[in-house]
């Protein structure tokens, strides 16, 4: 069963919240998080992309009109915990694709190219709808909630990461 009839055989199963409170612990959160990639790794390849090469492209998109190219891969690196030889490969498969291009005012910053930014709000869009559809009917005080718990563990995590 590939991952994506997985995910959708259990939120058809699952589609109300459980009656039984489930402990949010390492295992609730990594499964949360591959169910959800998953159906968003479908959308990107349908789009040619993959999960890194979006990443990359949001960061982009978020810097505005174009970014450093040693930020671009700290940024990323931070994002994903891979190592920046791993974000440069990306930048140059997105740059050879002519989906990032070098900031004719300064050569060391990048820039999404016009496909690099029909890419990126293209699959940006449908990952919002997957998202609604994965939040639909949650209340919005458990999104708060759940936002705040893991904002921390994420920021206990990254500590100890900058720590090793």
């Amino acid at each position: 069963m590939t991952a994506t009839a997985t995910a959708t055989a259990t939120a058809t199963t699952a589609t109300t919240a459980p009656t039984v409170p489930i402990a949010v612990n390492a295992r609730v959160i990594a499964l949360a998080h591959h169910a959800a990639r998953a159906l968003l790794e479908d959308a990107l390849v349908r789009h040619g992309a993959t999960f890194h090469q979006s990443v990359t492209l949001r960061t982009v998109a978020s810097a505005g009109e174009s970014i450093g190219r040693d930020e671009l891969v700290g940024d990323v690196c931070g994002f994903l915990k891979t190592d920046a030889s791993v974000v440069r490969a990306v930048i140059e498969e997105l740059t050879a694709g002519k989906l990032l291009e070098e900031d004719p005012a300064q050569v060391s910053r990048v820039r999404l190219t016009d496909a690099g930014r029909e890419l990126y709000e293209s699959t940006a869009a449908e990952g919002a709808e997957i998202a609604a559809r994965l939040y639909a009917g949650i209340p919005a005080e458990d999104l708060a909630i759940a936002g705040r718990v893991l904002t921390l563990v994420t920021d206990r995590a990254n500590a100890e990461l900058a720590g090793a």
